[in-house]
């Protein structure tokens, strides 16, 4: 057998290793919204003009 196929960890990518990960992916989607509008909201009330 050659080196490639005995399934070593060593030559996967580290981004394809995070990416295979459910969980981060989950986090990932469910973070990135959340991020987005809470930074909406806040602009959102920073643009409320004082009276």
């Amino acid at each position: 057998m050659s080196d490639q196929n005995q399934g070593d960890d060593g030559d996967i990518p580290m981004m394809q290793k995070l990416l295979d990960n459910p969980f981060l992916l989950l986090f990932i989607g469910v973070a990135t919204p959340a991020v987005l509008y809470l930074g909406w909201g806040i602009m959102e009330i920073v643009m409320i003009p004082a009276r």
